[in-house]
């Protein structure tokens, strides 16, 4: 397998040096995207974007499927009185939202790229949408949609998220629109080509395998807003992506994504594992892998420089709520507190972090 993927690798143009002790241990699946250079428009604006999708509604949500599409028309506008109709199949995604909690399943919408045209979704064949779930669950989504523009403040290696006001109409019976916010995810393949890195599948990682200052990142980032449904080895809620890197050092960068779980959102449904050390999401708990104290001390610092950035984000959006703002700014002191003079965030660190070999 590897002899194949190297050559891969090099035409690629990402990973010249065969990462020298992750992927002699490592089988690695590399897909080759699609590199046209397109200027996708619907993630270069945080205006709130209008869209009507019109399909079964009702065999959707009876049937939930992750494999069958519905034939659907997505129609958004570009003017008062000027709309454009597109012709999208539908169908669920995920797991646990899809399966067991979601009224409203999270969507994949799959384009025909030929009729992409030079509108707002040119570039892309498949999107992912995040529904309002439940009828009263709009604040999780809000907030769900804030955790990922407060990542992408501090790098690039992020998904970007566009903010949509959806009007779902359902074809088979007459009734009014259901009309609630929800958020697009900006496609795999468009971040790989934004940064130059291509996704991979294996069976044989760790946190070890990826850059440290990424890691550090990602790490922080879920133990300040509290989530622990992550994990690297199978990639849950966690994309791995190689990278050439001119200065030398080829290991891997991991995306976080899916952030309902978490505290800064803290749903109704959320539980820790029961395998942690935690009773709810609320509580924190540092799931990332050991470093030594300058290391935390130099991680950390970034945080505390974005601060201000990550408070006002959250206080300029217009579509929460003054009392769900609030809960996630008094969240995120919590964190913040620990920024002291013993500097107790990098003791918390040090007694939670992982130790791996």
């Amino acid at each position: 397998m590897k002899r194949f993927i190297i050559p891969i690798l090099f035409f690629l143009g990402f990973l010249p040096q065969y990462v020298q002790g992750q992927m002699d241990s490592t089988e690695a699946s590399l897909a080759v995207r699609d590199t046209q250079n397109l200027n996708v428009k619907l993630f270069e604006s945080d205006d709130l974007f209008e869209i009507s999708l019109r399909f079964d509604i009702t065999t959707y949500k009876r049937k939930r499927s992750d494999t069958t599409y519905l034939d659907a028309t997505l129609t958004y506008y570009t003017g008062d009185n000027d709309s454009i109709n597109k012709k999208v199949k539908v169908r669920a995604r995920g797991e646990i939202r899809r399966t067991a909690i979601c009224d409203f399943p999270p969507l994949s919408l799959n384009f025909k790229m030929k009729e992409s045209g030079s509108d707002e979704f040119i570039g892309i064949d498949k999107l992912k949408l995040v529904p309002y779930c439940r009828l009263g669950y709009e604040d999780y989504i809000l907030r769900e949609f804030l955790i990922y523009k407060l990542y992408s403040l501090l790098t690039p290696y992020s998904f970007k998220v566009r903010l949509l006001k959806i009007n779902f109409i359902n074809t088979a019976k007459v009734s009014k629109p259901i009309i609630q916010y929800g958020f697009a995810i900006e496609p795999v393949k468009l971040l790989e080509r934004r940064n130059r890195i291509t996704a991979i599948k294996t069976s044989n990682l760790t946190q070890l395998s990826i850059r440290p200052e990424v890691m550090n990142r990602f790490a922080i980032f879920n133990y300040m807003i509290g989530n622990t449904d992550w994990a690297v080895p199978n990639q849950h809620n966690a994309l791995v992506f190689a990278q050439f890197v001119p200065e030398g050092s080829n290991l891997f960068i991991v995306v976080p994504h899916d952030f309902d779980y978490s505290g800064l959102v803290n749903t109704t449904y959320a539980v820790p594992n029961e395998n942690l050390t935690i009773k709810n999401v609320r509580e924190r708990l540092y799931m990332g892998v050991c470093r030594s104290e300058q290391e935390f001390t130099n991680a950390t610092r970034e945080f505390l420089e974005y601060k201000v950035k990550f408070y006002k984000t959250i206080e300029d959006f217009p579509y929460l709520t003054a009392r769900s703002k609030k809960d996630m700014i008094n969240y995120l002191d919590e964190f913040y507190e620990k920024f002291d003079r013993r500097n107790s965030i990098v003791s918390d660190l040090v007694y939670e972090c992982k130790t791996l070999k």
